[in-house]
């Protein structure tokens, strides 16, 4: 609680000395973030530097920031995207030390070698080279990377986590957007997402599962993850050799093919975020090699699994037709989703709207994105729905982050690149296989046992209302409803003796051929599943 007050105190301080008091405008308290004065940065970076100057966790918390134009003042996710994760690296007798820690034995035990001097340092955990031992089994002698958490990151994470809580709160209650800008929930979410970063098993569980749903593509390659050899605070995965995305000269000596490159990038986002229902949500140049074995297919190497993103059944199906609409320039369909998802309040006229949607959607269609900017796009149209009174969705942050890092990536390897071209046929294949009848079929009967015991409670529901004003109609509903309730519990029970049944006359049957029982034994059987078909045929 101490250390926590003291580092309030220091946020304080350092909001003082860089003037954030002007975030809340003339909202804010001169006790807490003292008088207005002059400074010679704007405001933007006068942010900056003080979130640097707060240290790694707020630095994470700006990057995140960085990407929810739908929350800054225009040009201030611009400049918070400067923020670098740029943090020395601890001693490597330090790592030697915690990684022993956790094995509870020497190194030597499980590694023929290991680099003591970091291949890369970060503000959570930072990586080391090493070789598995030789006796290790399957995989004796591979060339492996070891990730180990900063030594006493968890505490000093709990205590910042919960000052920007504490921050959240006084946003919350001075910042006159509030009640849009939802500070708490934003923070909620950060919360979330570096506590996963936390625990190096759910980032190798997370390389794990992206690994099964690439298995076999020449698209993009994960490592192969240890877990053996892993702990919550250290994990160990293959090393993989490759170049970095960014290293744009070496990528040109390999004579990669950019244009396939970049169109490849966009195919896995949209395949990551709507086939499989889990992406990648870190995908800054530095989590990128390139395979340039094949420099003209060149296939992606993930790395750094630590934030991953999903999206719930309704937010997945809202964002692929919204971006089928707009690619189609249905700009009416894109506002009666907004509305349809919640994301914007039911009593918005559609038509104007409308209107405000083709204002910003109509310049940048049909051109390269050499020639426009997604980050401008989206400036644009934020501040058109914050008019439109537009609740912010926390669970879409990842998302958002994501797309703006995919373009930044197009953006540098082939400012050619047609987006829409690229990511259409992907969205527009996997509408037609959620659409497709077997889809439908199996989707159904997954959720047959939620509809069946959910549905006398929508019942009750839809009578209660009907009694408000019965009427001979709604009275003639009422026990149509009944009706239909009554047989949907029938069948329930048929079915249940029916598979009662089967079971124990095939129990019955094996019994008596695969190991002989006495008659009365396997009669007695075979009677009672005869009476539980009977039951569920007079049921």
């Amino acid at each position: 609680m101490l250390s926590r007050s003291r580092r309030m105190l220091e946020i304080l301080r350092t909001a003082r000395r860089y003037g954030l008091g002007e975030l809340m405008g003339d909202a804010a308290p001169t006790w807490l973030l003292g008088r207005p004065r002059d400074f010679d940065e704007p405001l933007n970076v006068r942010l900056r530097l003080a979130l640097e100057a707060l240290g790694p966790v707020f630095v994470k918390f700006g990057q995140t920031l960085s990407t929810r134009r739908d929350l800054l003042p225009e040009g201030m996710a611009e400049e918070l995207s400067k923020l670098q994760d740029d943090v020395p690296p601890f001693e490597g007798a330090e790592a030697r030390r915690l990684i022993e820690a956790a094995y509870g034995h020497s190194l030597e035990v499980f590694f023929e070698s290991f680099e003591t001097e970091p291949m890369a340092a970060a503000s959570i955990a930072q990586v080391h080279a090493a070789r598995l031992h030789p006796r290790a089994g399957e995989a004796a002698g591979r060339e492996v990377v070891v990730k180990v958490l900063r030594p006493d990151v968890h505490e000093r994470i709990d205590r910042d986590i919960a000052v920007l809580y504490r921050l959240a709160g006084l946003a919350a209650r001075f910042h006159p957007e509030a009640r849009r800008l939802r500070p708490v929930e934003i923070v909620a979410e950060y919360d979330r997402i570096i506590t996963d970063e936390l625990d190096l098993m759910r980032e190798g569980a997370n390389a794990s599962q992206l690994g099964r749903n690439w298995a076999g593509s020449d698209l993009i390659v994960h490592p192969e993850i240890f877990f053996d050899y892993s702990t919550e605070s250290v994990l160990v995965m293959e090393r993989m050799h490759g170049i970095p995305i960014d290293d744009v000269e070496s990528l040109t000596a390999a004579g990669v093919d950019f244009k396939v490159l970049a169109e490849r990038g966009v195919e896995i986002f949209f395949k990551q975020v709507f086939r499989d229902n889990f992406f990648h949500a870190d995908m800054h140049p530095g989590n990128i090699f390139v395979d340039v074995t094949h420099p003209h297919r060149p296939r992606y190497i993930g790395l750094d699994f630590g934030i991953v993103g999903s999206l719930t059944s309704a937010d997945q199906r809202y964002l692929a037709e919204n971006f089928l609409a707009f690619f189609n320039q249905d700009y009416k369909r894109i506002a009666e989703l907004h509305i349809e998802s919640g994301w914007m309040p039911a009593d918005i006229r559609v038509e104007e709207f409308e209107g405000a949607i083709r204002t910003v959607s109509e310049p940048i269609m049909n051109k390269p994105l050499a020639e426009i900017s997604f980050g401008l796009f989206l400036v644009r149209l934020f501040r058109i729905a914050r008019r439109y009174r537009y609740q912010v969705q926390p669970q879409l942050v990842l998302l958002q982050k994501t797309v703006l890092n995919v373009e930044g990536l197009g953006r540098d390897l082939y400012p050619q690149l047609d987006l829409w071209s690229t990511a259409k046929p992907v969205l527009e294949e996997w509408m037609h296989h959620r659409a497709s009848p077997r889809v439908a079929a199996e989707r159904l009967r997954r959720q047959a046992p939620q509809i069946m015991d959910s549905l006398p409670g929508l019942v009750a529901t839809v009578v209660k209302r009907l009694d408000e004003g019965s009427t001979p109609a709604a009275r003639e509903l009422e026990r149509a409803l009944g009706d239909i309730t009554h047989e949907l519990r029938t069948a329930r029970r048929a079915m249940r003796w029916t598979v009662v049944g089967t079971g124990l006359v095939v129990s019955a049957a094996v019994l008596a051929i695969y190991a002989p029982a006495p008659a009365w034994l396997t009669g007695l059987g075979a009677v009672a599943g005869l009476a539980c078909w009977v039951r569920a045929w007079r049921g």
